[in-house]
């Protein structure tokens, strides 16, 4: 009896010991996921694009979101076998770096100012770099706060150690705790630094010509100091800032970001930045491959414009002037041409308040400029002027329409009507209104060379040429969007003047053809014409960087009356699916070598440049929804990949990744100015924006799949929903709207109500 009650005594031990034992494990191993749950960060992929199909690729930027201090690996491209020295501040529209570092071993030989180096197993994220450079033997860390970094450098050999940094054109000095200096860029504008090394040097010398010499100052082309250690100094800390202002402002900078802080910490700071932006929409469910691209496109969408103030202050291109900020940001590097279509309309969504203060800076800008126009391409050097049209007066629009009102509404609308009445429309060009823009306020369109024909127009660009459909489409656009802006701060013969003017496109529709066709200063269409070719490199004879086919649906201020011109709802279909069959025509070779900007093709359709991006979603104003849904899904999993080729074209400063972003959250904003959305075909299970407030507004998919790609059914907030398109106000509002996905097309789903807004 008692050995009986021992083995039973014993048996329970051991029952409890299991049951603690496993129990333990499950908590550990839960414990465990929890803990190595990707956050938002981890999902993107710095490299994904870096090999572009034909021109820019994208840049693996480590930079915080909109901040003044960004780097990246300086090399030709992703396959370029060397890096050119260590960047410290990328200053320009796809221009190399500000300042370079150069760690290198006394032994040296041969001294240059910028070193290349062969290197391995490089790592980015979106805050910190490492790079191990193999044929020195050294490892560099960097992480970056906003205007300010810090470089670790390991050296593996005990030999003495040295560092070269130089200012490809400016001056830098020694004053034995830092170096510090500028660099001049383009427009009277500079870029200033103070570097410390934590670790003193035990001597600095100049660089030049190959050969070193005593002294603490450097100036001119290749401006360069070296930085000396002894043998037993095998890592080195640099900690530096930047200013736009002087050198003085580039010292607080480093000490208010960096200054007694470690490099883990300023990482983990970066880190939770990035995360707490990114975060703003969460996405669940979907594939691990679809969250890399949703995320690394989110991403993207940070990396321009940046703010430049500094301490409440800021230095201004446009003027040549440092001002106070009084509290707001300013704003500078958006490539508008690009950025109004969808990078905006998303800040709208989930940063209205910066896109506030990005659209009061486009105000100051107006107001600094000799001229008081609006910008169109504002980089840290001034208003550049490229590409055609003057778009920023859309954005402004689009701001106002959907409740933003924190910039002064009047002054944008006059900066704007000043921007398209006075200023030429010319492309490429910062010049006054001439006999170009006569001829347009006169005859509502840009007349078109032949062939052959001599430019003489004094305002167009000298290496441009006339872009005439292209202006006319882009100009109608802006035209209408002054409309509306001249209605809503009582201006009613402005607003009469400008809704006339907003239907010049139709002077250049052919009814013949059903396209957009370039007619000569008689009123006569050029002919023959080829709608794939004419135009020259670029096409920019008649369109501008895509050709005729992509500009055939560039209205999209006035879909339905599109819609009617092509002979309504069939023929509009039927010319879409033809877009996207119509074949090449010629050799790849051949097309491309002409239309370099028109990569990603599906037949004549490009998903590499920014004026193709609303045309999947066109479908929805047709009554096939269902079609929008498919070609979205396709497009998305065709052209945008995670992988090193998985960007279709360039960039853009977040154009291509914000289309992207909206496209696998579900909805696009088709004509920015109105409070529309077309609904495509969502990604996830589950999406949630953070509205700001404690509002949310989520998206929500049963049967959500690769193949399950058509909306079967859909309710908004628990009532049925049967629009193909939603109103930012509904979403706004916060709340939920559920998908029921299937694998063939409900071709009745979103088609009895059509486009809602009143915009139009």
């Amino acid at each position: 009896m008692f050995r009986l009650k021992y083995h039973i005594k014993m048996i329970l031990k051991l029952l409890i010991f299991i049951v603690i034992f496993v129990s333990s494990f499950l908590i550990s191993c839960n414990t465990k996921q929890t803990n190595n749950k990707k956050q938002p960060v981890d999902y993107v992929n710095p490299y994904m694009g870096n090999i572009s199909h034909l021109l820019v690729p994208t840049f693996p930027t480590i930079h915080l979101p909109h901040s003044m201090l960004r780097v990246y690996p300086e090399r030709h491209d992703f396959t370029g076998d060397a890096l050119n020295g260590l960047p410290i501040v990328v200053t320009s529209h796809r221009g190399n770096s500000a300042f370079n570092l150069s760690p290198f071993y006394g032994d040296q030989t041969e001294l240059f100012p910028v070193i290349n180096y062969s290197y391995d197993n490089e790592n980015i994220t979106p805050y910190s770099y490492y790079v191990y450079f193999d044929d020195e033997d050294i490892s560099v860390d960097c992480t970056v706060s906003h205007q300010s970094a810090i470089y670790e450098l390991n050296f593996g050999k005990d030999e003495e150690k040295r560092v070269a940094l130089n200012s490809r054109n400016g001056e830098i000095k020694w004053d034995g705790t830092a170096i510090s200096g500028y660099q001049n860029l383009t427009n009277n504008t500079r870029v200033f630094l103070y570097l410390v090394p934590e670790q003193s040097p035990t001597n600095i010398s100049i660089l030049e010509s190959g050969n070193l010499s005593d002294g603490k100052l450097a100036s001119g082309r290749n401006a360069c100091l070296v930085m000396q250690w002894p043998k037993d100094n095998n890592k080195l800390t640099l900690r530096y800032g930047i200013s736009f202002i002087d050198e003085d402002q580039a010292r607080k900078n480093m000490e208010r970001e960096v200054e007694g802080k470690s490099f883990n910490e300023i990482a983990e700071i970066g880190r939770n930045i990035w995360n707490e932006e990114l975060g703003k929409i969460q996405v669940s469910g979907g594939s691990e491959e679809d969250k890399t691209i949703f995320y690394t496109s989110l991403y993207r969408t940070y990396e321009r414009p940046v703010s430049i103030s500094e301490d409440g202050r800021y230095f201004s291109a446009f003027d040549g002037k440092v001002h106070d900020d009084y509290g707001r940001p300013f704003y500078t590097d958006d490539w508008i041409w690009d950025s109004y279509r969808a990078h905006h309309p998303l800040r709208i969504l989930i940063d209205a308040e910066r896109e506030e203060d990005i659209l009061h800076s486009f105000i100051l800008m107006s107001e600094q400029m000799d001229s008081f126009w609006l910008p169109t391409f504002p980089e840290i050097t001034g208003d550049s002027r490229r590409m055609n049209s003057n778009h920023g007066v859309i954005s402004i629009l689009d701001a106002h329409v959907k409740g933003l009102s924190n910039f002064n509404l009047t002054k944008a609308y006059l900066a704007g009507k000043g921007a398209i009445m006075n200023k030429t429309l010319a492309p490429w060009s910062g010049a006054p209104a001439g006999e170009l823009d006569r001829f347009y306020h006169d005859n509502g369109y840009i007349p078109a060379l032949r062939e052959g024909e001599v430019e003489t127009i004094p305002e167009v660009h000298g290496f441009e040429r006339r872009q005439p459909v292209a202006v006319t489409l882009g100009t109608s656009y802006d035209q209408w969007s002054l409309a509306q802006l001249a209605k809503s701060v009582g201006m009613t013969d402005d607003y009469e003047y400008f809704i006339e003017t907003s239907y010049n496109y139709r002077k250049l529709f052919n009814k013949e053809t059903g396209f957009f066709h370039p007619k000569d200063n008689n009123g006569n269409f050029i002919h023959p014409f080829d709608y794939r070719y004419d135009g020259g490199m670029g096409a920019r004879g008649y369109y501008g960087e895509n050709n005729g086919w992509i500009y055939r649906w560039d209205v999209p201020h006035n879909i339905p009356d599109l819609i009617e011109l092509m002979g309504g709802n069939r023929a509009f279909v039927d010319n879409l699916d033809a877009m996207f069959s119509e074949p090449l025509g010629e050799s790849k070779y051949d097309f491309y070598s002409q239309l370099p900007d028109h990569t990603g093709n599906v037949g004549q359709f490009s998903m590499a440049n920014e004026p193709s991006l609303h045309i999947p979603y066109l479908y929805n104003f047709a009554g096939e929804p269902w079609k929008t849904q498919k070609r979205i899904r396709t497009l998305i999993k065709q052209w945008f990949r995670n992988d090193l080729m998985g960007v279709p074209g360039d960039e853009d400063g977040g154009g291509l990744s914000s289309f992207v972003v909206f496209s696998q959250m579900g909805f696009y904003p088709v004509t920015p100015g109105t409070t529309d959305y077309a609904i495509g075909s969502p990604f996830f299970d589950h999406v949630k924006i953070d509205l700001g407030d404690d509002n949310f507004f989520e998206i929500e998919t049963i049967n959500n799949s690769a193949e399950n790609k058509y909306i079967q059914s859909s309710t908004l907030n628990g009532e049925p929903f049967n629009k193909a398109f939603i109103d930012h106000f509904d979403i706004k509002k916060g709340g939920k709207i559920v998908f029921e996905m299937g694998y063939k097309a409900n071709r009745k789903w979103g088609i009895s109500l059509g486009f809602q807004n009143s915009g139009y």
